[in-house]
């Protein structure tokens, strides 16, 4: 039996919730604080989720721990058939992951006025069952904000990087928005590695005091898509076939990637090799300045190998689209 170690507040542990449920893969959803502390201790990097496996080996990073899975299960897999649908989706998620998450924590810990609300809940969420009391919930959740807003410059969230950020969050929702009331997913009527980790994000939008209201107003119908995500277990369809067209929000989604992602990877690479101590750019008619990470280095480096692991028809189909949309000269590398 796999344990799965997280928590409500976790966006990437709440993504692979969803995801092992559409799978249909037995696991344990352990998100008491008591039990991902225990977790941390048997991984070298302590970021949740954590999965064990039924052996008892320890893995964290949610995309390695999808790319686990598909070759453990290969049954309901997360992953088109289409090779070059694989690779547009595996894209979009990674874009999710390292750029959407902005918005989501911004909305979460750069709005003074519902940090202290938000800090809470978590603290229910993971001293739930265990340490649970009125004291120990604000205690323990007036800690962890303070904590979490000391990151907030760190991960780019700061009061001049604020309108791009709120940008980003709005553009993804619109998209989704006019997306999910003709098409369930984006690549077919089975759910990809796109949609959790879109879903993984934005699930926190319907819990974090700032975003509740103006995500309801703009996209009720993608809130409701959220309900939906949760359990996929009972889900059954298919993906896209090569005669139909990709839906409008995979090119709007890869225009976004055009414009604001890869620009922001190869700045950010680009400042780590140089030893700059900020990363700056103008996409979108905003002004953006962070710390560089080099872990997103990282991701730049895999997005860019998996476009060269791609087979020569792949890669030759895929090239008017990622033109199109500005992506492919970052990509060749």
């Amino acid at each position: 039996m796999y344990k799965l170690y997280g928590h409500l507040g976790s966006p990437y542990s709440i993504k692979m919730r969803s995801l092992m449920r559409y799978r249909q893969i037995p696991f344990e959803f352990k998100s008491r604080k008591t039990d991902w502390e225990y977790a941390h201790q048997q991984v070298k990097v302590k970021v949740i989720p954590i999965l064990e496996y039924p052996d008892g080996r320890f893995q964290n990073d949610s995309t390695v721990l999808i790319d686990n899975l598909e070759q453990c299960h290969p049954q309901r897999s997360v992953i088109p058939e289409l090779e070059a649908d694989a690779f547009l989706a595996l894209l979009i998620e990674d874009m999710a992951d390292e750029w959407l998450t902005k918005s989501m924590y911004a909305y979460r810990w750069a709005h003074p006025a519902h940090t202290q609300w938000t800090g809470k809940l978590i603290a229910f969420d993971q001293l739930f069952g265990d340490d649970l009391s009125l004291p120990s919930i604000e205690q323990f959740g007036a800690e962890f904000s303070r904590r979490q807003v000391t990151r907030n410059a760190l991960v780019g969230c700061t009061q001049d990087n604020m309108p791009l950020i709120q940008h980003i969050g709005d553009q993804v929702l619109d998209i989704m928005e006019r997306h999910v009331v003709d098409h369930p997913f984006l690549f077919g009527t089975r759910p990809s590695i796109a949609d959790f980790g879109i879903y993984g994000q934005i699930s926190q939008f319907i819990i974090d005091l700032a975003a509740i209201e103006p995500s309801q107003q703009r996209a009720p119908y993608t809130m409701r898509w959220l309900q939906h995500m949760d359990d996929l277990s009972g889900c059954e369809g298919q993906w896209r076939q090569p005669t139909e067209a990709y839906p409008a929000a995979v090119e709007a989604l890869l225009a976004l990637i055009g414009e604001q992602y890869l620009p922001f990877l190869l700045a950010n690479e680009a400042a780590i090799v140089s030893g700059a101590d900020s990363v700056e750019i103008s996409v979108s008619g905003f002004n953006y300045r962070q710390t560089p990470f080099k872990y997103q280095v990282k991701c730049l480096q895999q997005l860019c190998q998996a476009y060269r692991n791609l087979s020569d028809s792949a890669r030759v189909e895929l090239q008017p689209l990622l033109h199109k949309h500005n992506c492919l000269e970052a990509l060749q590398g």
